[in-house]
């Protein structure tokens, strides 16, 4: 079974969940810790941020917060194929509503859809991904080559990591400068890596969306994979991923 044009043809039925109770449970965690959702109107470029206000399970219902624009929010209504994307305990959800409607939540403007029937938990290795830290955030320097032709001189930009895994990372490019054609591929990116010499890695880009903040700012993320990485490589950002991983958990268990 192929869900929603967000998989392509990919068949996404292992990693399907359709009991009401888990279903329940995942989009009570969402909300319980504040965690930020992208949703996107019928596979468009731009998504917009979100949060889980409320599951009320009795009603089938879940309360979602609006848009900063309402020009984004007219688009939300009048589609009839929205998305959801989050990440959670390191693991990525998406969810799908064919109606999103408006309500009221603590006497302000909210939106609601109905209590989705599935959803989808990708949990494989190459989709594993770890936040990266925000107080001390990561950052890699992209080169983009000259162009004779059109006048343009070489020149980098900076950007900041969202999160890192085996098979890539994904990207904050606040002021948008880079080429966000998907397949595009950057030679020679400089990744930072603490406690250790930075690694050289060619990136492609496998995926981009316009977010808007709620400030109203809008950024752009990017998805890329990493394009035939060398052994070291891998093993350094294999031995970054897991410190990450021992000081969540020392924070989860209070020992860190």
């Amino acid at each position: 079974m192929v869900l929603n044009s967000k998989f392509g043809t990919e068949d996404v039925s292992p990693y399907q969940v359709h009991s009401r109770r888990e279903i329940v449970g995942l989009l009570r965690a969402m909300s319980e810790r504040n965690q930020l959702v992208s949703m996107q109107a019928d596979g468009g470029a731009e998504a917009v941020v979100t949060s889980v206000l409320e599951v009320d399970e009795d009603n089938g219902m879940v309360v979602i917060d609006r848009a900063p624009s309402n020009l984004v929010n007219q688009r939300i209504l009048d589609s009839d194929n929205v998305s959801f994307e989050t990440v959670l305990d390191n693991i990525r959800i998406f969810f799908f509503a064919e109606r999103v409607k408006e309500c009221l939540y603590d006497n302000l403007p909210a939106l609601y859809i109905g209590l989705p029937t599935n959803m989808v938990r990708l949990q494989r290795r190459e989709h594993y991904r770890v936040p990266t830290p925000v107080a001390t955030p990561l950052r890699c320097t992209i080169r983009i080559p000259a162009d004779e032709e059109a006048g343009v001189a070489a020149a980098t930009v900076v950007v900041t990591l969202k999160d890192i895994s085996g098979g890539g990372i994904a990207v904050i490019d606040e002021k948008k400068l880079l080429d966000n054609t998907i397949g595009r591929i950057y030679k020679d990116c400089r990744l930072e890596l603490p406690g250790g010499s930075p690694v050289l890695v060619d990136l492609q880009i496998r995926n981009s969306n316009d977010l808007s903040l709620t400030s109203g700012k809008s950024i752009r993320k990017m998805g890329c994979m990493f394009v035939k990485p060398g052994p070291p490589m891998l093993a350094a950002v294999q031995r970054y991923i897991t410190k990450l991983e021992r000081e969540r958990n020392a924070r989860a268990t209070g020992l860190g």
